[in-house]
């Protein structure tokens, strides 16, 4: 790339941002169409179009830039994420579990791909596999609700609620109003009760 166009990707980068910034989605969309005519073979340009074409409820063009994306480099965890995302929306489980799957083989610490790997296990009615995604989510995001809330849930369904009360039990000390939420939708009785 020649120096001007180095700049000029800069720039359109930076426009780009700002539009995203201000919730100028389609702008942001056109700065970064700009940044991939000067940078055609780049996939994280092409990735960070799919994300705004799928924020802009265009799954259809984003799917398609996220296979393009993984098709100049494959070695991009988070892509495989969001195509696994992207197939999940869609009710197509079983690939989204084969992207996630892919994700996983790349960065065994991506949290949010054990998370929508157990979702979609969930879905298809496979309780007792979505169990250890689940934990593994849950160590590595300790603080997040979503994955102790989902197996409290998958626990109670497994029959388990001696297990699932403990789950409850442990998401109260950090996020009391949901695991009461979750006690109420499961009827198990954790014995918590939200300060608020």
């Amino acid at each position: 790339m020649s120096a001007p166009d180095v700049v000029n990707a800069w720039f359109y980068r930076q426009m780009a941002t700002w539009a995203t910034l201000f919730k100028k989605g389609d702008l942001a969309i056109e700065y970064w169409k700009r940044v991939r005519q000067l940078r055609p073979r780049d996939p994280s340009v092409v990735a960070t179009l799919a994300h705004l074409q799928a924020g802009a409820g265009r799954r259809g063009e984003a799917m398609a830039l996220v296979r393009e994306s993984l098709e100049m480099n494959p070695a991009q965890p988070a892509v495989w994420f969001n195509l696994g995302f992207m197939q999940q929306q869609g009710g197509d489980h079983a690939a989204a579990l084969a992207s996630f799957e892919r994700a996983l083989a790349l960065d065994d610490k991506l949290d949010r791909a054990y998370y929508g790997r157990a979702l979609s296990l969930i879905k298809l009615g496979r309780l007792e596999e979505a169990v250890a995604p689940l934990k593994r989510n849950t160590q590595l995001q300790p603080m997040s609700p979503y994955g102790w809330y989902q197996l409290a849930h998958v626990y109670h369904r497994l029959g388990q609620d001696e297990r699932a009360i403990k789950v409850i039990r442990k998401l109260a000390e950090f996020e009391p109003k949901v695991a009461e939420q979750a006690q109420r939708e499961t009827g198990v009785a954790a014995g918590v009760k939200s300060p608020f």
